[in-house]
């Protein structure tokens, strides 16, 4: 209530009515090392209804990690640890950034995958290394969003034994007072997760610290099935007037109620102060120091009987890449530089992770039920199932916002890279995920397929046209859109090498010829002179299938007099992070410029300038063969040799 009350803003409801809930769990049974928070066999604790952050950063106070008393008094302040919701990377103990409902739990999915497949993986006979559980809050939020479904399906799908959603069910949401909810959510909770395969627990009453308790007992003793605990909970409990209100939900109680809350609970304690004897019960330190010792003696004998499998798992943990790595990835380039094949890049893509599958054990693919399009599967993929066997490629179904956000939930767990793939175009079915991966910094690949209008008699509802703009306007986003093979293996290396942000590649169904180049090294910078010519009068930028188009308007355009630079731009976010001497040494300022990509123009713009122009498509596309389609849009070589010449002066 303080915090809130001192920020003039955010959500007391949720924390007062869970606050039994995460005493039964937090002392009872969360086993966690507030001296080490990356302390790898930490239970995971994800709150997914995260506007309820305050309670978050209470624990973690309480239960003594760094966070003192003065950042929950800095609560949604500029540059303070304990923002509006929570951010990975801003209070330790914090495990994933929360907020857009629903994306915890899958989250939370994503690592109780991860501790199994690891466990599945590198545990032995009396050497279970890999031993935790994932803990989630969810409200009723988080059970309304579409995402919800997906990632919990799935979980119940898998079985996922060691992961236990406690649900908030408090009745109360942003647009309702008491029981309004009911108005628009009329959710049988219970039936509908047993219809996906999980362990029901309640009703019970999640203000029964004894109750909640039991439920976690019976969540923890079942090991082929995920657990849902149904605890209803008073939003706000406690508060004389608020309480089982929506003014609860979203806004300070205000001093007045406050001082009668104080009263009604009997705490007579002035704001922000803690006495020593709560401390003193709360205290987790040495609980957790003494939880994480007891694992480093099973690690310790785990080295010392299988030393290959230690070091391989600390490789994993640490997110390194192996050591012969580069080797082989120079070796990956070079072996499709010299094959010079005219394929899909979809195909090429396919065909580097035939090469680094087997290279990574890392490497965790999967697809939105388009694998026999978007080519993630490999020779040396093997299915997740529910067979506790480990697997390496999931198929997630038609659930592309839970995939995405799965994803990012195993990636931020440790110990795998996750890669998942589907069309281009649906990548808006996944876009807050894809944007909290780059708000967080996760590792993780998108492989999006069908990238533009050569996707052909599909038509227009699965054309991508804005979509490479809009990924490449994502902050943190690595956007690759490659022209052939060499490029597509490129932007896998670069994939696997970046340690603090996703990349997305987009891949062509149609095939595109391979190009020849003088060198390979321009091309991890994401922008290099393809194809040069002495006196060069112009300069045409081209991503992707276009950069064959810009060869072939260049060869016609020299043959009549009129030598022009091909720049094959294949990731612009890479080629925005050169010097600047390096970006003026391949678009020279004083060259007009034509950018040439099957998508809207206006982001070319930037490079281009006002004098320069873009050959794209700012409408909705058309259903027809590809060749026809380009065509029709005046994706020709003909035509890019008219704007070429419209521009020269």
């Amino acid at each position: 209530m303080d915090a809130v009350e001192a920020a003039k803003s955010g959500h007391p409801g949720m924390p007062m009515g869970m606050a039994e809930i995460a005493v039964a769990l937090w002392k009872r049974h969360l086993r966690h090392n507030p001296g080490n928070p990356g302390w790898f066999n930490r239970d995971r604790f994800i709150l997914s209804n995260g506007h309820g952050s305050m309670l978050l950063y209470s624990l973690l106070h309480l239960t003594g990690y760094e966070l003192p008393i003065e950042e929950l008094k800095r609560f949604r302040q500029l540059g303070s640890k304990t923002p509006g919701h929570p951010e990975r990377g801003c209070a330790p103990g914090v495990e994933t950034t929360t907020g857009p409902l629903g994306q915890g739990l899958a989250n939370a999915v994503g690592m109780a995958l991860a501790e199994r497949l690891l466990a599945a993986r590198f545990n032995k006979p009396g050497h279970e290394l890999i031993d935790h559980f994932t803990y989630v809050f969810l409200g009723d939020g988080c059970m309304m969003e579409g995402i919800s479904h997906e990632a919990c399906a799935l979980a119940g799908t898998l079985g996922l034994g060691k992961l236990v959603a406690i649900y908030d069910d408090n009745g109360i949401s942003i647009d309702s007072d008491k029981g309004e909810i009911h108005q628009w959510y009329t959710d049988d909770v219970r039936r509908r997760f047993e219809s996906y395969g999980w362990h029901l627990v309640g009703p019970i009453d999640g203000h029964d610290v004894e109750a909640v308790d039991k439920a976690i007992k019976k969540a923890k003793r079942e090991k082929g099935r995920p657990t849902l605990i149904i605890a209803k909970t008073v939003i706000a409990k406690g508060a004389p007037k608020k309480a089982n209100t929506g003014a609860a939900h979203g806004a300070p109680l205000g001093a007045e109620e406050i001082a009668a809350t104080r009263v009604a609970i009997g705490w007579s304690h002035a704001p922000f102060v803690v006495p020593e004897s709560v401390y003193a019960g709360w205290d987790a330190r040495a609980a957790g120091k003494k939880a994480e010792k007891k694992w480093t003696r099973l690690l310790k004998a785990y080295q010392a009987a299988f030393p290959e499998d230690a070091a391989e798992l600390e490789r994993r943990i640490s997110g390194s890449l192996p050591q012969d790595f580069e080797n082989r990835a120079q070796a990956l380039i070079a072996d499709f530089n010299a094959k010079a094949e005219t394929i899909a890049t979809r195909k090429a893509s396919q065909n580097a992770l035939e090469a680094l599958v087997p290279a990574l054990p890392e490497l965790l693919g999967g697809s939105a039920d388009l694998t026999g399009s978007n080519l993630t599967w490999v020779k040396a993929s093997r299915p997740v199932s529910r067979d506790p066997a480990p697997g390496n490629h999931i198929f997630y179904g038609v659930r592309e916002f839970g995939m995405c956000a799965v994803m990012n939930g195993i990636a931020l767990h440790g110990g795998f890279m996750p890669y998942g793939g589907t069309f281009l175009v649906f990548s808006d079915y996944a876009r807050n995920a894809l944007r909290l991966a780059a708000l967080m910094g996760v590792r993780v690949a998108y492989v999006f397929s069908h990238d533009s209008i050569g996707l052909g008699e599909d038509g227009p509802t699965h054309q991508p046209i804005e979509h490479a703009a809009s990924l490449r306007l994502i902050p943190n986003m690595e956007v690759w859109r490659p022209c052939d093979t060499v490029e597509t293996a490129v932007a896998w290396i670069s994939a696997l090498r970046r340690t603090n942000g996703p990349t997305a590649l987009l891949l062509t169904r149609q095939n595109v010829p391979f190009c020849k180049r003088e060198s390979l090294d321009g091309i991890s910078k994401g922008g290099y002179v393809l194809a040069d010519a002495p006196g060069a009068r112009a300069v045409i930028i081209a991503t992707g299938s276009e950069v064959a188009l810009a060869l072939a308007a260049q060869k016609q355009l020299g043959e009549a007099g009129m030598p022009v630079r091909v720049v094959s731009m294949p990731s612009t976010t890479q080629f925005d992070r050169q010097s600047p001497e390096y970006r003026n040494s391949v678009l020279p300022e004083a060259l007009p410029k034509v950018a040439v990509e099957a998508g809207v123009s206006d982001y070319w713009r930037k490079y281009v300038g006002t004098h320069g122009a873009v050959v794209g498509i700012d409408r909705y596309g058309e259903s027809a063969p590809a060749a026809d389609v380009f065509r029709h849009f005046g994706f020709t070589p003909d035509n890019i040799v008219k704007v070429v010449r419209s521009i020269v002066k």
